[in-house]
């Protein structure tokens, strides 16, 4: 019937057939998903100012506190 390098060739040329037709598509989308992450590395990068610490907001918790999971009361 069919040998594995006739059926890889097949394989092959189908994959061609078929993705001639998605490519112009895929290279649109992958442009658009490289100016994104460049501009959001820039805007990361222009957002912080050297020297300055970052503040994470959030809510303290005492050590002696019950419910604290560290084991001791």
């Amino acid at each position: 019937m069919f040998g594995l390098s006739e059926l890889a060739i097949i394989l092959i040329v189908i994959a061609v057939v078929v993705g001639v037709k998605k490519l112009p598509e895929l290279t649109r989308s992958a442009g658009k998903s490289a100016r994104i992450l460049k501009a959001e590395a820039r805007a990361m990068k222009e957002s912080e100012t050297p020297g300055e610490p970052r503040v994470i907001q959030g809510e303290a918790v005492r050590e002696d506190a019950p419910g604290n999971g560290t084991g001791e009361r």
